[in-house]
């Protein structure tokens, strides 16, 4: 009879998981809302010390040279707080700053004059035979020593010319060479007439 009374049923037990589930549930849930009273605590503590400052430094415009002239208590709901001004400031500093920054930048150099592109189909059209991209550079560098010119660069805007069909492009051995169409027909005629000059002349 006494075993039977100590020994705990299988309600008893679902009984006591629960309560320890719950109390496990309780002890989180105030450790949760704990550090969120913690955490609130410390802002109103925040609040409460800007308050405190905002209102000494209220108190120091109120006794300043302008408080002579209030009247009937208007002038403190009219006053600015002295920390709204430090925007209008900043904004300023940084006008200023940015000001300074555009005069110190180097300003883009003048694109009057022709484009690299009209000097190459112009140095090429002046030519009577083909010439590679770093012939072209060394010409328009003496031709024009206050601009920077590329081989690089040129070899880019020779191959843009020829995918527009303003220059033809051919190889020899391991070297590219450009010309405009006009002069490779010409170099083309004039290989044939060399070539006929040549040739021996067939007796009758």
């Amino acid at each position: 009879m006494s075993d039977a009374l100590t020994t705990p049923t299988g309600l008893e037990s679902q009984y006591a998981t629960q309560l320890a589930t719950d109390l496990e549930r309780n002890a989180t849930e105030q450790e949760r809302i704990g550090t969120e009273v913690q955490s609130l605590q410390e802002q109103l503590r925040g609040l409460q010390h800007d308050r405190e400052l905002l209102l000494k430094m209220q108190q120091l415009l109120d006794d300043g040279p302008s408080g002579a002239v209030r009247q009937a208590g208007a002038s403190r709901t009219a006053r600015v707080p002295a920390p709204r001004e430090a925007a209008p400031r900043a904004k300023r500093t940084v006008r200023k700053k940015a000001a300074a920054a555009a005069k110190a930048k180097p300003q883009p150099k003048s694109t009057e004059g022709p484009t690299l592109i009209e000097l190459v189909r112009t140095h090429l059209g002046q030519q009577a035979e083909p010439r590679s991209a770093a012939e072209v550079t060394t010409a328009l560098t003496q031709g024009h020593p206050d601009r920077t010119i590329k081989t690089t660069v040129v070899r880019t805007t020779l191959e843009k010319l020829v995918a527009k069909g303003q220059a033809q492009r051919t190889r020899q051995k391991n070297s590219v060479f450009y010309s405009t169409p006009d002069a490779t027909e010409q170099a083309e005629k004039s290989d044939e007439g060399a070539a006929a000059a040549e040739k021996p002349e067939s007796k009758d």
